[in-house]
Parts: C-alpha cells; structure tokens; sequence
C-alpha cells in the first residue's frame, strides 16, 4: 500500500523565497493528490485503507491547499503595499520638503541650510562646489540652541560671485569652554523626480536621492 511522504511547506513572505516557496507547495501539492489517488484506486478491498491514516492524508492536503491560499493573499498584499508607496512617492514630485542634509541649490544670490545645536556655540561654515569639491566660503557664526536659517548670498571668501548650482555646506561648533558641540544640517528643496524601478521609491531632491522615510516636513508654498 502506497505511503504518501510527508509535505514540506513554506512560510516565508518575501517576493523571492514567498515565489519559490509556493512553487515548492504547489510541486508536493501535486505529487500528494497523484499518490492519494494512486493508492484509492489501487488498495485491496479485502484490506482497505485504514481510516485514521485516510483521515491524517486528508488533512495534509487541507494544510497545504491553505499555505498555498495564505501565500497568495501574502503577495498580494505585498503588491497592495508597494502600489501605495509608488502612488505616495509621486504625489511628493514638485512639493517642497526639508529633509536633513547638506547640499542646497543656490539660486537669485541665495543658498539657504537649516542649522540646528543643542546649546548657544560658535560654529565654523565651510561650503564647497557640489560639483567639484571646491572650497568657496568659509565663516564662523554664533548659533542658538534650536533651529535657525544660514543664507549663503553666492559671494566667495575671495568676492567672487559663484554661478548657480549646488553647493555642499559642512558645520563644526564649540561652546564657550570650547568643547565640541552636534550639529545638524537640514536643507529645503523642490522635489525634482522619483526612481520606481528599486524595491523603494528614491526621490531625487538638489541632485541627492533620498528614501521616503527621510521627509521631514512639506511646505506649503506662499499663496
């Protein structure tokens, strides 16, 4: 009398190993219906199967016709997910946002950064050609705990007037005992386009790709 072998099943829910699991489930789902049919029409009628043995096949092929089920829901709702952030990451294309960051696009005489500290400190401003790595403007200021604007009007250290384009601003600061004080940068920018092709949507902010998750605000422009 055949024995039908046990059923293997999967339960992983990524797109890659979810695909192969249910090709594995779906490869012993044959293979099971094949052997059970196989032994119905070959048993003995003077010794037929016996019903408990029956009764654990019949609830083998129950489980795996329910993994396969729950696997397909699973990618589906994977689908349903990713379709949604897509949906979400177009709709921020041509918003204004801040995110935390260090480039910003200089424009009409102004580049502008979000600086933040946690205590009054002197900081040191150096801004480079986001292009080149040149240094073109180095300063210091005093910084307030909290946020607070820097505007770079374009002029060098030199007095030459740099074209538009992106510049990188770095920021060290110290307190009054001279002790090394954090400090962050934010940067506010239209949001120029988004890549759908990856496993998460990129959005491309002042020639720097940043995640979803990296939004900190949207601004609503004036009028």
């Amino acid at each position: 009398m055949a024995t039908v072998p046990p059923i293997t099943t999967g339960t992983s829910t990524s797109p890659v190993s979810g695909a192969l699991d249910n090709v594995e489930i779906a490869s012993n789902f044959t293979t099971f219906l094949q052997l059970l049919t196989t032994q119905l029409k070959n048993q003995n009628p003077l010794d037929p199967l016996d019903t408990n043995q029956f009764t654990q096949q019949l609830v083998q092929f129950a489980q795996v016709e329910q993994q396969m089920k729950s696997n397909d829901l699973l990618s589906g709702l994977v689908l349903l997910e990713k379709s949604a952030e897509a949906t979400a990451a177009l709709a921020y294309v041509g918003a204004t946002v801040v995110v935390d960051g260090s480039t910003a696009q200089l424009a009409n005489g102004q580049a502008k950064w979000t600086l933040n500290v946690s205590k009054p400190s002197t900081a040191t401003i150096t801004i480079k050609d986001a292009a080149t790595g040149q240094s073109v403007y180095t300063g210091t200021i005093g910084v307030n705990p909290g946020n607070q604007t820097f505007t770079w009007d374009g002029r060098g250290n030199d007095g030459r007037v740099w074209p538009d384009g992106s510049y990188t601003l770095t920021a060290t600061a110290v307190d009054s005992n001279k002790q090394s004080v954090a400090i962050s940068t934010e940067v506010e920018a239209v949001v120029d386009s988004v890549d759908l092709t990856g496993s998460s949507p990129v959005l491309s902010i002042n020639g720097q790709d940043y995640t979803l998750d990296k939004i900190k605000r949207i601004v609503r422009s004036a009028g």
